[in-house]
Formats: structure tokens, sequence, C-alpha cells
């Protein structure tokens, strides 16, 4: 028996302790101090309560406590003094909306009730998303009926009026000599017109994305996660600060680093249903899918391959496909960080995929190191992606900060430059 444990509670157990062995006799090691809560043995063998009483009072105060919680609440309906002609009380209209947090976005069939959301369904008649959504998606609709969101504006701790808040607004802006604006991602034009229109001809707000213009006041835009890697790295190597498209129905390899694109990477809800499309047996064919990441993800339980790496290690899986496929195809070799054999062998192995399927490939990395970026680009373009699974004049507006942007704004804030700060969204 002692042979064959694999797990102790301690040394006195692995040794077979006679105290410990003694003690194991016991239901419970310590003794149990009955009398604290019993009470007095005496008072209670000279008690007059008949255990026939004692089950009596026991069984009404459930009972009451019982009748006592299933008493329902009295709500009362109050009827439309003017009854909108779509509304029908008891039933559930639907309407098409769009839903964008900072971080997901995809179009909605809102259901509601007397005005009321309740519920998010997804929109099937989007070509972008094909009707796909998410639990985020759906969870954030509980948001609404959160008790402590906030019923009015406040300044200092204290409930304001609006026109208490936009009367300190528009008296804080016209005196500001250097204004800045941090928001996260501005998807909306007409949003980054009314944020611009701010201020007056001599103090002009620049959006720029994310390019910092001296003695301007600026929109600087701040992700709270971060893609300004991938934008940048586009930005050095095409000359577009942009995030492209990624068409993953088109690949037939795809290798992934740290890159959870069905869950939470970019716009997760679009490259899902492509990747989707091209996992089932039955189809004209089916994907390889390789994917090296530190942390258990739901694209990589979708995978074929699965590598556990280091997030310190992508740069050095990147550089070790890129090198394997520049050898074939004529490019140049780069230098490549330290990682152990079975990770070298597996990203070999995906680089050989990746040159059977040239054209018909795709390799994404989840790493906000520009320079890895950029070899990710050249991977890319070596073997030959561009316009076939990945488009870059067709550009998705999800992401837009730039984290040189906000160090400078931070700069700029304790060296006292910065006047007013509005923080948007």
């Amino acid at each position: 028996m002692a042979n064959s444990t694999k797990y102790w509670k301690g040394l006195e157990q692995l040794n077979e302790d006679p105290q410990f062995v003694e003690a194991s006799k016991n239901e419970f090691p310590e003794h149990l101090p009955t009398d604290a809560f019993l009470g007095d043995q005496e008072v209670l063998e000279n008690s007059t309560t008949t255990r026939r009483d004692f089950l009596k009072f026991l069984g009404f105060g459930v009972a009451a406590a019982s009748l006592a919680a299933c008493e329902t609440p009295v709500t009362k309906a109050i009827p439309y003094l003017n009854k909108p002609e779509e509304i029908i009380p008891g039933q559930a209209n639907y309407y098409a909306s769009t839903f964008y947090d900072g971080h997901d976005y995809c179009p909605v069939l809102v259901k509601t009730r007397e005005g009321r959301p309740i519920f998010f369904f997804f929109y099937t008649s989007s070509s972008l998303t094909n009707g796909e959504i998410n639990a985020r998606v759906n969870a954030s609709v509980l948001s609404l009926y959160d008790n402590n969101r906030l019923k009015s504006p406040l300044i200092n701790g204290k409930e304001a009026s609006w026109s208490d808040i936009d009367s300190a607004l528009t008296k804080e802006i016209k005196g500001a000599k250097n204004l800045r604006v941090l928001s996260s991602t501005l998807m909306s034009p007409s949003t980054k017109e009314i944020l611009s229109s701010l201020s007056n001809k001599e103090q002009e707000i620049v959006a720029e994305e994310g390019t910092v213009v001296e003695n301007k006041n600026i929109i600087v835009e701040y992700d709270a996660i971060s893609y300004s890697g991938i934008l940048d790295a586009n930005n050095e190597s095409f000359g577009k600060r942009v995030i492209p498209t990624y068409n993953f129905a088109n690949a037939k390899t795809i290798v992934s680093i740290g890159a959870d694109f069905i869950s939470g990477w970019l716009d997760a809800m679009q490259y899902s249903t492509g990747y989707t499309n091209r996992r089932s047996p039955e189809g004209e064919w089916m994907s390889k899918h390789y994917q090296f990441e530190a942390n258990m993800s739901l694209t990589g339980t979708n995978a074929d391959v699965r590598v556990p790496v280091k997030p310190s290690e992508y740069g050095a899986v990147v550089a070790t496909i890129y090198n394997v496929v520049a050898a074939k195809v004529g490019g140049s070799q780069v230098k490549v960080g330290t990682i152990n054999k079975i990770v070298a062998a597996k990203a070999s192995s995906a680089a050989e995929s990746l040159l059977e399927n040239k054209g018909a490939s795709l390799v994404v990395c989840g790493s906000n190191d520009k320079n890895v970026q950029v070899l990710v680009n050249g991977l890319n373009n070596m073997l030959g992606n561009y316009g076939k699974t990945i488009d870059i004049n067709k550009t998705s507006h999800s992401k837009n900060g730039s984290d040189i942007a906000v160090a400078e704004l931070i700069k700029e804030m304790e060296s006292g430059k910065v006047d007013v700060l509005l923080i948007y969204g």
C-alpha cells in the first residue's frame, strides 16, 4: 500500500511515523469540543422539552420561513398612454444594430420587450462576420441592468446635471492652450469629427492615426490590448499603418505564433467563420494548423500541432521558420534566438508545410514587437500570401492605438505641456 502511494500529506506519512499512523485511525485528527455548541450535558438531560415538542417547533419554523420566501412581490402593469404602433405588449421586437466595446465588434440583432433590450442574437445578413457572435457580446446586455451604473454625471463625486457638465467642459476647453484627447480606438468618423470640433482655429485637434504633431492638440488613441506592433510594422513594410484582412478560409496551412485568432485576437469573430469552414474532413480540403503558444487557448485546442513555447521565444520561432523558407526561395537569413531542439524541429516542419502551399498559406503572430511583425510580413511576402490570404488594401479599423503616441503624451504631461486632458471611452 505504501509503495503504491505517489502523493503524501507530509514527511510523517512518507516515513510512516508511529504517531501519524495511530492518529490516522481516527476520523478526526483532533478532539472536537462538542460541549461547546451542545451546551451543558446535565442541563440537556434535565430539560422538560420532549422530542415531539422540539420537532413541532422545528417544523413550524421551517414552514413559516418557506412560506415567507415564496411570497411573490406585486408588480403593477402600467399601460401606454400613447402606444407606439410597432409595440404589442408581450411580443418581442427585433432591431438590427452594431456592437463595439473597444475590443469586440460585430453586427447584432437586438431582442427587445417594451423598448428594453434583453438579448443579442447573431445577425445572419452581415457579410462581415457571417452571423458570428461570442459569449462576451451576449453577456454585455447584463451591464444595462447593473444597479451600480451611474444614473447621472458626477463632479467631485457628487451628482450634477448635464448642463453643469457642459458648462465646466466648455470653460476648461476654451481656456486651454494645449488640449489632448485620450480615447480607445475610434471607429466612427462622426465621433472623430465631434472630438476634433472641440478646438478653435488656433487650437486645432489633429487626429493622424497615432502621429504626434508638435505644438498642436491631438487625439491619442490607446488600446488596452495593444496591436501597435502590427500597425507600426505594416507602416514600415507597406507605408500604411493599418490592420489587413486575413482570409483563413483560403489558407491550406496556418501557422500561428501566440495569436488566439478564434477567440480574442483582432477581429476573431470574422476569422473564426473562415477557419471553421475549412476544418471539416468532409469538405473539399482541410487546412493544416500549427499553433505555437505559451498558455492554452481556444485556438490552440483546435490546432493539428500545438507546441508550447515561452512568450520570449515567439521571435525565435518566427525567425526559425523565416530562415527555412528563405533558404528554399533564395532569401537572406536572419539571426535566430535560442530555442530548444523540439521547438526548432516543429518550426521547421511548419515551414515545410508552408512551402508546400505557397500562396495558400498564412502566418500570424500575437507579439506586439514591431521587429517580429516585420519578420512575419517578410515571411508572408516570400510565401506569396499577399493578395490571396492577406489583403493589405481591405483593412480593419477596429484597432488603431499607438504606443509611441501614448508615451509621447505621458512625457508632455510630465513636463506640464498639457493644460487639459479629455479622456473619452
